[in-house]
């Protein structure tokens, strides 16, 4: 005696199954050539992130009288630059101070933020006079160090926000940090050149 099998029909796939692997299908489409378009973009425009850096700098005076008392006075020329040949860039939080062993010279900042317009730059000169600032004897040591040897250095902290947006790319945000010293010939006020430019992170 000879059995018969029916075979059933599949089970139908929900349309629900076939929107959401059809939305899938579009999404990933769609994050691809998004990508392309980015580093086609990337690759055309090159952005490049915006910077600050000293392009000059003088010490018009420099010493200490009988009680131990320094007074100085320092000039420095601010580069802000914005290397982008496609997309202006907008700086803010602009502050960066000055120290000598320990003590903060001055203060340089902007009230506001400002623009530099692309492949441009934007100068700030500072000119201070510090307040008296007491030294204690082996700060006194190392001015008389300095003024023999003809060589004085200060520290520049500090830093910027930068922010700039180009095309498809979108906008761009960064902390540009600037951390180097400055030195100086007493005898004369030069500076002697040296790089002092900003790191972005």
């Amino acid at each position: 005696m000879t059995k018969s099998f029916l075979s059933s029909p599949p089970p139908r796939t929900h349309f629900l199954w076939w929107f959401a692997a059809i939305f899938c299908a579009i999404l990933t489409l769609a994050i691809i050539i998004a990508g392309i378009v980015i580093f086609i973009g990337y690759m055309v425009i090159h952005p490049r992130v915006p910077v600050i850096s000293v392009v000059g700098a003088y010490l018009p005076h420099f010493n200490y009288d009988g009680a131990g008392v320094l007074v100085t006075q320092v000039n420095i020329l601010i580069r802000s630059k914005n290397d982008n040949m496609k997309a202006h860039a907008r700086f803010s939080n602009f502050n960066l101070e000055l120290f000598f062993d320990g003590n903060r010279i001055a203060v340089l900042s902007t009230a506001t933020p400002y623009e530099v317009k692309k492949n441009s730059s934007v100068d700030f000169n500072y000119e201070y006079t510090s307040d008296p600032i007491p030294l204690n004897p082996m700060q006194m040591n190392h001015v008389d160090e300095s003024l023999k040897k003809d060589e004085v250095t200060f520290e520049l902290k500090g830093g910027v926000r930068t922010q700039w947006r180009v095309g498809v790319l979108g906008s761009f945000k960064f902390l540009c940090h600037l951390n180097c010293q400055l030195q100086f010939r007493p005898s004369n006020g030069s500076y002697i050149t040296r790089r002092c430019s900003s790191r972005s992170k």
